[in-house]
């Protein structure tokens, strides 16, 4: 679900040290214009660039004053403090999956994104499959679980996740049975406050990518095709998901977990 012309938003660009075979490959399945090296300040016909140098591709606003590059980034920085760090199966997120002792799901985020959630769950123990719909997004992700597959540290936890680039409801819609113990979503919220905006993940996929506007029909196909539940992170002020009312909910300073119980995930113990 684009709301734009990607071709009139989006162009490729390759730095030194970039993968070129790559850059291409992205470029013609999007059909995309690869413009060289570029300095994304002076660009001026593009509001984006997909931008491949020595670390692989990262997705950067142009023009004075923008952001910097954003990309998916396992091995260093938030992420991996947040894994040596973060507080374990105490972290919310593992209590709302129903991580604990003789009991680790396996899961299915249904929206992706960056993959950071899915990483934690991951670094856990739990079989992670990543669903991510918009293929520039997946493109940044995939090449961020490669760069982590190279890492002595986190290749084992890479090797626990699977990525699928894919319409979430349409693939979870075409699957004949339950595809995970439990079904994790975290859709773009449309109308996030002035303060969340200031992300740059934010300010660069909302025009790329679009709010998930129809969260209500995936959190109507993840409850057909999870075993034991359906989780969905929100902003903690934020309504619920229109359609059935959660059985609990886990409440942060900032964000909260609408959990949807279909039923015990005591059945997995000894599983």
């Amino acid at each position: 679900m684009n709301p734009i012309d990607i071709k009139e938003t989006l162009a490729v660009s390759v730095s030194a040290g970039g993968d070129q075979a790559a850059a291409n490959d992205f470029a013609q399945r999007l059909g995309l214009e690869v413009l060289g090296e570029v300095k994304p300040s002076k660009e001026r016909r593009f509001p984006f660039l997909m931008i491949y140098d020595s670390t692989g591709p990262s997705l950067v606003e142009t023009g004075k004053g923008a952001p910097g590059p954003v990309n998916a980034d396992f091995v260093s920085g938030k992420v991996d403090h947040r894994r040596k760090f973060g507080g374990g199966k105490g972290q919310m997120i593992a209590k709302a999956v129903g991580l604990k002792s003789g009991i680790t799901p396996q899961v299915l985020d249904a929206t992706a994104g960056l993959g950071r959630d899915a990483f934690v769950l991951a670094s856990l123990g739990c079989q992670m499959t990543l669903l991510e719909r918009s293929p520039v997004v997946a493109e940044l992700l995939s090449a961020g679980l490669e760069r982590a597959r190279l890492s002595y540290d986190v290749a084992p936890i890479a090797s626990l996740m699977t990525l699928i680039n894919a319409d979430s409801i349409e693939w979870l819609t075409a699957q004949t049975e339950p595809v995970a113990d439990v079904i994790y979503l975290d859709p773009m919220f449309p109308d996030r406050d002035k303060s969340s905006l200031v992300k740059k993940e934010m300010r660069l996929f909302k025009p790329l990518v679009g709010g998930d506007l129809d969260a209500a029909e995936l959190l109507k196909a993840a409850l057909e095709k999870a075993r034991y539940r359906v989780v969905v992170k929100r902003p903690r002020k934020a309504p619920e998901i229109e359609g059935i009312k959660p059985t609990l909910k886990l409440e942060g300073k900032s964000s909260r977990y609408d959990v949807y119980t279909l039923k015990s995930l005591d059945g997995l113990k000894g599983g």
